[in-house]
């Protein structure tokens, strides 16, 4: 089911090959100084709950009520994180968002976010989740 809200509530332009911008950049995470700290100590979590949120977006085209919770998925991030393998698990979860958004991208970007600066990368995705969701409300 690929209904939803709004793909695209910051109205980012377009371009000619059907895609678009992320709405916030990879370094605007300062913004939202809580969920950039939550990012930076329990990524498990944050990964976790957007996978769940961007999921049920897709799978029931209405935001997840609450914030979600801690998975197994929680569990097998953490332990990918201890062996520093997480960014493979965070680039499938990002990809996944940037088909659903229409975002212009690619895996080598992918990669680049998810391996140098995770944090960032979660609170990118997270950003764009919440307007998505936040679409429902307006």
């Amino acid at each position: 089911m690929q209904v939803g809200g709004n793909k695209n509530a910051n109205n980012r332009p377009i371009g000619a090959d059907g895609k678009r911008d992320w709405s916030f950049g990879l370094f605007d995470c300062f913004p939202r100084c809580s969920l950039c700290c939550q990012a930076v100590l329990c990524p498990c979590v944050v990964h976790s709950k957007s996978r769940q949120r961007l999921r049920h977006l897709r799978d029931q085209g209405a935001p997840l009520p609450g914030d979600g919770e801690n998975d197994d998925h929680c569990c097998i991030y953490g332990g990918l994180l201890i062996t520093g393998y997480a960014w493979i698990i965070n680039m499938e979860t990002r990809a996944e968002a940037r088909e659903r958004y229409g975002i212009r991208g690619d895996a080598y970007g992918d990669c680049f976010a998810t391996w140098c600066c995770p944090s960032c990368s979660h609170t990118q995705l997270r950003r764009e989740i919440e307007l998505e969701e936040g679409s429902f409300r307006n």
